[in-house]
């Protein structure tokens, strides 16, 4: 629930896949963000979160 939070707040920054452990995915969240669709990026990631699709980098379920 904290990462569902932190990903709602700043998610268009990539703050929630950093705290997951993503390190090379910043390149093309900067590039998304910069031509104004990381809000977009942010809810799809928001909706994996929440439906438990989405896990941390090294395969680990969230908590």
């Amino acid at each position: 629930m904290i990462m569902a939070l932190v990903c709602w707040l700043v998610g268009s920054l990539g703050v929630h896949r950093y705290m997951m452990g993503y390190k090379n995915w910043w390149q093309q969240l900067l590039l998304t963000f910069v031509c104004g669709i990381g809000s977009v990026w942010a809810l799809i990631d928001l909706i994996k979160i929440l439906t438990g699709k989405m896990k941390m980098a090294d395969g680990r379920d969230l908590e």
